[in-house]
């Protein structure tokens, strides 16, 4: 069984063990993967590297999550997110929080029109299919609220109006793990409704040496970026969403990701386990590996690759162990070696 607990560049490409079962036959495994391939060709176009993040914003759309990118500037968060929407038949709407932002300005208000003496709503940038949330933690609580029943509910009420979104309807989040000067926490609340949280790191030597060749003659990257293309369309999506939900999972897979849900509430390294949220994200984000891996049916290692973007935002570390220099990602790891995998 691999020791690997995050999703790398081979976890789904071509180059897979000749043990991995095969989708050959299986019309619908097929169609999942020419459509996760067909976004990943648009996105290499001017990504160099990145294969972890690109994988994992797929795997969340494939079970409509949401996703919290945490990185440095300058590490293609907000690009890799503005790709994949240009390769989507979707619209795209970009919000950046500031200190200064109200709630209304994220999902829309109501305004009194003179001529018919009546109010009219105006629709915030929420109101969109994939949207950017730049740096989510510039803003205070009461913006950060504003995004708890859109995330969770698809929808929106404003003076006691709901108003649906409309399919599909994606939140990419991102933050800076470094610059914490004027910025606000978020709640658990909050967190707690991405899918996953991606950590983003530098790129190696050679990836950052092809970054440099791609861009020699391309300062801004409008060449590389109008290359991208719209390969895939809102109903290619709910069906490959539909694959995904069918995909097989045992009983016996089921038990072991309650077991790990489990693990966290109990082991005396955190404070905060993780919630049934967590356990329903485990199973969602399982089933979405398994089919771009190929494969209908669940294994014990698409819930452990998953493991740590589901759940490390999700724990929270006793003071303790955050003293001694404890990452979640650790706590995580020592939960997954302590569980017994299914046979």
């Amino acid at each position: 069984m691999s020791d690997t607990f995050e999703p790398n560049a081979s976890s789904f490409g071509a180059s897979q063990p000749s043990s991995v079962w095969s989708p050959e036959g299986n019309s619908d495994l097929n169609f999942v993967n020419q459509v996760v391939d067909k976004v990943r060709d648009e996105l290499e176009k001017v990504l160099v590297g990145q294969e972890h993040l690109v994988d994992s914003l797929v795997a969340s759309m494939l079970v409509g999550g949401h996703v919290l990118l945490e990185g440095v500037p300058g590490v293609a968060k907000t690009m890799t997110v503005n790709l994949l929407s240009k390769a989507l038949k979707t619209d795209f709407r970009r919000i950046q929080f500031t200190p200064d932002l109200m709630p209304s300005d994220v999902v829309g208000t109501n305004v009194f029109n003179v001529k018919t003496s009546e109010f009219s709503f105006h629709a915030g940038p929420i109101f969109s299919n994939v949207v950017l949330v730049d740096e989510i933690n510039r803003a205070p609580a009461k913006t950060q609220a504003a995004l708890f029943e859109v995330m969770e509910e698809r929808q929106v009420t404003v003076d006691g109006e709901t108003r649906k979104m409309g399919f599909p309807f994606f939140i990419v989040a991102t933050q800076n793990p470094i610059e914490q000067e004027g910025t606000y926490r978020l709640p658990e609340a909050q967190l707690d409704r991405f899918l996953f949280k991606v950590h983003i790191h530098y790129p190696t030597m050679e990836e950052e040496v092809k970054i440099l060749q791609r861009f020699k003659t391309d300062f801004t990257g409008k060449k590389n970026i109008s290359g991208v293309e719209a390969v895939v369309t809102p109903e290619e999506l709910k069906r490959c969403m539909e694959i995904v939900e069918s995909v097989h999972i045992k009983d016996e897979l089921l038990r072991y990701i309650a077991q790990l849900i489990e693990e966290t509430r109990v082991i005396s390294d955190l404070y905060l386990g993780a919630s049934p949220r967590a356990s329903l994200s485990l199973l969602k984000a399982s089933k979405a590996y398994a089919a771009m891996r190929g494969r209908d049916f669940v294994t014990p290692d698409d819930i452990r690759d998953v493991s740590v973007p589901v759940l490390n935002h999700r724990i929270v570390l006793n003071p303790d162990q955050e003293i001694e220099g404890v990452e979640p990602e650790d706590v995580i790891r020592e939960i997954i070696s302590k569980v017994e995998v299914p046979r």
